[in-house]
C-alpha cells in the first residue's frame, strides 16, 4: 500500500500547496484511524486493523497473490478498506482504493438487487413467464434459436434466473447449443446464460440500457461514484490488470457493451458500499429483501462447476446450502450468511456477509492465484468456515522460504520415460520446464526442504537422497499418476 508520502511527493523546487496540504491531511486521517480501529469479527471478537494486514500480507506473499482489495463492513456500515499489492506488477504500479478492478461475477448480485426493486414497483412479475415480456417468442432471438422445438422455454421466469434453475449451462462453448440441461424451475445450475436472458427482458420492458437502471438504482444512490457497466474514460488514469499464476499481465478489456453477468468495473470501496447499503436494506422493502436472501433453492451438487451431475450429495445439508436471488446462502455458527464469488481470467473474488451479525468481509484480486487463500482468509478474518470444496477452491497452501543453497539441491535435468524436466534457481526462485510435456519454464514451489509442488496443476514431487546424500531420484504425483524421475544432470 502507498504511503502518503508517495502518493504526495514535493516537486523538485516547488512550494508545497495548501491544495497538496489538504490532500495530504485527509489521506492520513482516512488511513491512520482505520488501521488503528478494532475491527469486529462476526464470532463476537475484535481484530486490529495491524493484524489484518499482517494476515492479508503473509498469504498474499506465501501464494504469489498479485494484487488484493479488501473492505470490511462493520454494524452494516464500511469499516475498514485497504489494498495490497500490484494492480500491474511488470510496471511496478500499485493497487489503491481508487483503482479500478474488473468486478467479474460480483456483478450478477448486483443486477438481481435491480429486478428486485423493479419488481416491487410491478414493472416485472417475479413469477411471471419472461415471455409474455418480449414481442417475440424467445427462440426468435438469435441467442436462442435451438430452443425452437422445446417449449420448456415457456416456464422461465425471473426468479429462474436469479437463483440460477434455468437449466441452461453457465455459458455455452463456440461449438455447443443452448439447450436445457433441467426442467426450468427444479434445478439449480449456475448459468450467465441465464442472466442475460433477464437482461433482456428488463431492457425490453423499461426501454432503457442497463447502465442507465443502474446508475438510477445502485450507482448514484449507494455513493458508487467508480462504477460503471461500460469501460469509461475516467478509468484510464488508474486500473488493475489481471494477473496469470506466473503473476504476468493479461490484455485489459474495456466493455462497450453491458453484460449483467460480468462487465462491471467497480473499486473495492463502491463495492464495499454496494454490500453495506444491501445489509441496510436500502431501496427494498422487506418483503422483498426478504425473499432475495432466503432460500429459492436448496442444492445438492458435489460441486458448482458441474451442477447438472446425477450424483448428488447430502453433504452440505448441514449448512443449508442454497441460493437466493442472486446470492449464495449457507447457515454459520452466527446465523446465515450471503455469499458471492467472482472469477475470470486474471481476477477472483470472495463477498460473503452475515446480516444477523451485521458484518461482512469483501475481497477483491487481480490475480490467478486468488482463490488459493480465500478458504484461509476467510477463516481467520471472520472464523467462518466456507464451502470451499463446493466452489471448487483448493485448500491453501504456503511455501517454504528456503536458502539459495537449499533450493540449489533440487537443480538439474531428471529423467523419465515421457520427459525431462530442467529445475533452476532464477532469481531466489525456482522454476521447472519441460517441453515434451507442454510445460514451459513455470514456477514451482518448495513445500519443505525435500518436496516440490506446482500451482498450476495438481502436481508433486518427493525427492529422495542417495548415499553420497544428494537428491538422486524423485516420485511424482501427476494429478494422482505416481511415477519416477531420476536426476542424470
Amino acid at each position: 500500500m502507498l504511503r502518503p508520502k508517495d502518493r504526495y511527493p514535493a516537486s523538485n523546487g516547488s512550494a508545497f500547496t495548501m491544495k497538496k496540504l489538504l490532500l495530504l491531511l485527509c489521506t492520513i486521517a482516512i488511513i491512520q484511524p482505520l488501521s488503528a480501529q478494532k475491527i469486529k469479527r462476526p464470532d463476537g471478537g475484535s481484530m486490529q486493523g495491524t493484524a489484518i494486514d499482517k494476515i492479508v500480507k503473509t498469504l498474499m506473499d506465501t501464494a504469489d497473490v498479485t494484487g488484493m482489495c479488501v473492505g470490511i463492513v462493520n454494524d452494516n456500515k464500511p469499516a475498514y478498506i485497504r489494498t495490497y499489492g500490484y494492480r500491474n506488477k511488470p510496471m511496478n504500479q500499485v493497487n489503491d482504493t481508487a483503482t479500478s478492478f474488473y468486478a467479474a461475477s460480483l456483478a450478477k448480485p448486483l443486477f438481481g438487487y435491480i429486478v428486485a426493486q423493479l419488481a416491487q414497483e410491478g414493472v416485472i412479475d417475479l413469477d411471471k413467464p419472461l415471455y409474455i415480456y418480449l414481442p417475440k417468442p424467445i427462440p426468435e432471438y438469435p441467442a436462442y434459436k435451438e430452443l425452437a422445438g422445446d417449449d420448456r422455454w415457456k416456464l422461465l421466469t425471473a426468479r429462474d434466473c436469479l437463483r440460477h434453475t434455468t437449466g441452461f449451462p453457465n455459458w455455452r462453448s463456440d461449438h455447443e447449443k443452448m439447450a436445457f440441461y433441467a426442467k426450468p424451475g427444479t434445478h439449480y445450475g449456475y448459468s450467465g446464460e441465464g442472466i442475460q436472458l433477464l437482461q433482456l427482458v428488463v431492457e425490453t420492458i423499461t426501454k432503457r440500457h442497463l447502465e442507465d437502471l443502474a446508475q438510477e438504482k445502485i450507482f448514484k444512490p449507494f455513493g458508487m461514484t467508480k462504477s460503471s457497466f461500460l469501460w469509461q474514460p475516467r478509468f484510464e488514469g488508474d486500473y488493475a490488470n489481471g494477473h496469470n499464476v506466473q503473476q504476468d499481465t493479461f490484455k485489459k478489456d474495456r466493455y462497450t457493451q453491458e453484460f449483467a453477468a460480468g462487465s462491471m468495473e467497480t473499486t473495492i470501496g463502491d463495492y464495499t458500499r454496494f454490500v453495506s447499503a444491501v445489509m441496510q436494506h436500502k431501496r427494498l422493502s422487506d418483503k422483498y429483501w426478504n425473499q432475495a436472501f432466503s432460500p429459492q433453492i436448496m442444492i445438492n451438487s458435489k460441486t458448482q462447476t458441474f451442477p447438472f451431475d446425477k450424483d448428488t450429495t447430502d453433504k452440505y445439508k448441514g449448512i443449508q446450502l442454497a441460493y437466493g436471488l442472486g446470492w449464495g446462502l449457507f447457515q454459520t455458527p452466527y446465523g446465515r450468511a450471503f455469499f458471492k464469488e467472482g472469477h475470470g481470467f486474471g481476477w477472483q473474488h470472495y463477498t460473503i456477509a452475515i446480516p444477523q451479525q451485521k458484518t461482512a468481509l469483501i475481497i477483491m484480486t487481480n490475480s490467478d492465484n486468488g482463490e488459493r487463500i480465500f478458504t484461509e482468509l476467510v477463516k481467520k478474518l471472520t472464523g467462518v468456515d466456507i464451502p470451499y470444496q463446493w466452489e471448487d477452491y483448493k485448500p491453501y497452501r504456503g511455501f517454504a522460504n528456503l536458502t539459495e543453497e537449499q533450493l540449489k539441491q533440487f537443480t538439474g535435468v531428471w529423467h523419465n520415460e515421457r520427459y525431462d524436466a530442467t529445475i533452476k534457481v532464477v532469481d531466489g526462485k525456482l522454476f521447472v520446464e519441460a517441453p515434451k510435456a507442454s510445460l514451459p519454464p513455470t514456477r514451482i514451489y518448495p513445500q519443505n526442504d525435500h518436496h516440490l509442488f506446482l500451482r498450476i496443476m495438481e502436481a508433486d514431487l518427493e525427492f529422495v537422497k542417495g548415499a553420497d546424500g544428494k537428491f538422486n531420484k524423485a516420485i511424482a504425483d501427476d494429478e494422482g499418476e505416481h511415477y519416477e524421475l531420476t536426476r542424470v544432470k
